[in-house]
């Protein structure tokens, strides 16, 4: 790729009604230059996630119009579902795909935060968080959508550091009670990836996020003693959550660092927690993108020898089930292949 080309990945809290997702996409793809290379709607979790690429300014113009178009459509106090989320559009990364583009997606979420930054409450994090405690997007999650006015008017919170925006109008009006809040950040490429787990209540489910998640669990006495046991992964979040439109849970995962925890290692690993609750894993599944070289090393565990990128791509598939939920199309799922298919070189 001789473009340079980086990502936005927002995920809307809207999972269920098509005809709003339909309409935030048309809009956002009146966008020049740029290119929407998914649109993932996941009806139990009440929220889609959405993929667009191209070069920095017109990438942010197309967050712009799709911000602006959620908060019209989408009411936060209706909004029910199985993710943790804080507001309408939950969280817009923004994400380096061509060589040395750190400062291009840096650049992008400045614009987005500049056209946003006295309507909407505005959290950063990644690696444009503004204390190292904000870096992580759980932290700026807690409470979720419904504990944001408590926690905005000086209710009771546990980390003052994480407690409010990083730009925020002041005050709660219709505006923030309609909308909530954004988690604005630039990040690396992660996996969004799904283990199906075949159990309608998340037993095994959620021991086994428990387990593999970095976090690990924490621990009380009844005496207010605490201590956190890490898990067995780094740099992986994950919980465990029923997905009845199928009538089975998922382990819910980002891999935030693909190298060091690798699609292969969190599915295997998470089949045999299963195993011992007596409960079978039935595939799994990506949400949104991965890059070629994640799906290439999944795909070097599950074949034997020199094999071609499309035969290695072909074993990752069939290894990890990443087609039982549905049809996985490289072309389509790839980030590599997507773009090039869509912006060119």
């Amino acid at each position: 790729m001789t473009s340079r080309w980086i990502e936005c990945v927002p995920n809307i809290s809207e999972g269920r009604d098509q005809s709003i997702i339909d309409k935030i996409v048309s809009y956002v793809s009146t966008s020049s230059n740029v290119a929407i290379l998914g649109c993932e709607p996941d009806p139990d979790y009440n929220r889609t996630v959405i993929t667009i690429a191209g070069e920095y300014k017109d990438v942010a113009e197309a967050a712009i119009k799709l911000i602006e178009k959620s908060a019209d459509l989408i009411d936060m106090r209706k909004h029910e579902g199985n993710h943790p989320r804080i507001g309408a559009v939950d969280v817009c990364p923004f994400v380096p795909i061509s060589p040395d583009t750190d400062d291009d997606c840096i650049k992008a979420s400045k614009m987005v935060i500049e056209h946003f930054s006295n309507t909407i409450p505005i959290f950063l994090y990644g690696s444009i968080a503004s204390h190292p405690s904000r870096i992580a997007l759980s932290a700026l999650r807690k409470g979720q959508y419904e504990g944001l006015k408590s926690r905005f008017m000086n209710g009771e919170w546990e980390l003052e550091n994480t407690r409010m925006p990083d730009y925020w109008s002041g005050s709660w009006s219709e505006v923030e009670a309609r909308f909530g809040a954004v988690a604005i950040g630039v990040r690396p490429v992660l996996v969004a990836y799904n283990v199906n787990v075949d159990e309608e209540a998340p037993i095994a489910s959620k021991a086994a996020g428990s387990i593999i998640r970095t976090s690990g669990r924490l621990l009380k006495n009844g005496f207010g003693g605490k201590i956190r046991i890490n898990g067995m992964l780094n740099d992986v979040q994950g919980m465990g959550v029923p997905l009845p439109a199928h009538g089975i849970c998922q382990v819910s995962m980002n891999l935030q660092n693909y190298e060091e925890s690798p699609m292969h290692i969190a599915y295997e690993l998470i089949k045999s927690i299963c195993k011992d609750h007596d409960v079978s894993v039935k595939g799994s599944e990506l949400v949104g993108l991965v890059p070629l070289a994640a799906i290439l090393e999944a795909g070097r565990w599950y074949s034997e020898g020199d094999l071609s990128d499309e035969k290695l791509i072909k074993s990752a598939v069939s290894g990890l089930g990443l087609d039982s939920l549905e049809e996985f199309v490289p072309e389509e799922r790839i980030i590599e292949w997507a773009i090039t298919n869509k912006l060119g070189d």
